[in-house]
């Protein structure tokens, strides 16, 4: 059970992620944070679905966000991805998004310690994981470099 200033931190970064989304207010914290999944047109997935979605083979490179509840590193993740909203979206780039919390299968299939995580895919195949949240920066450069090594392969 956290104690109450991980509570108070906790409420405050969802109400700045409720603002963030929703300036007028929205006082309901599930609609900001599904505003913030078609922001990025993310495709929710499940364990059970998630083979069938990435043989799909179109786009290029799929990234699997992988979040829970509660969590602040997702909170921190999504603000400054919100922040900065145009750079993280790439042609050639589907987004897809699984709660950990509903879907404890795919956590156990990743070997997740922690959210958030993201996984890259070229199809089925995986590239690799980002996990902790590196900060924006050093995520973009990380998409812009594994984009760059897919436009250079053959095939």
């Amino acid at each position: 059970m956290p104690d109450f200033a991980q509570r108070d931190l906790l409420q405050a970064q969802r109400a700045a992620l409720a603002t963030a989304l929703d300036p007028a207010g929205a006082s309901d914290v599930d609609t900001p944070e599904s505003r913030f999944f078609e922001r990025f047109a993310m495709r929710r997935v499940g364990d059970d679905g998630l083979d069938a979605v990435l043989a799909e083979g179109e786009p290029p490179l799929s990234i699997l966000f992988l979040w829970g509840r509660d969590c602040p590193n997702c909170e921190l993740a999504k603000r400054q991805m919100l922040a900065a909203a145009d750079r993280f979206v790439w042609p050639g780039v589907r987004w897809l998004h699984a709660n950990v919390d509903d879907d404890p299968a795919i956590g156990t299939r990743f070997g997740l310690h922690g959210t958030p995580a993201f996984i890259l895919f070229r199809g089925n195949l995986r590239l690799g994981r980002i996990s902790p949240w590196p900060g924006a920066d050093p995520f973009c450069d990380a998409i812009a470099q594994q984009i760059a090594a897919l436009d250079s392969a053959p095939g």
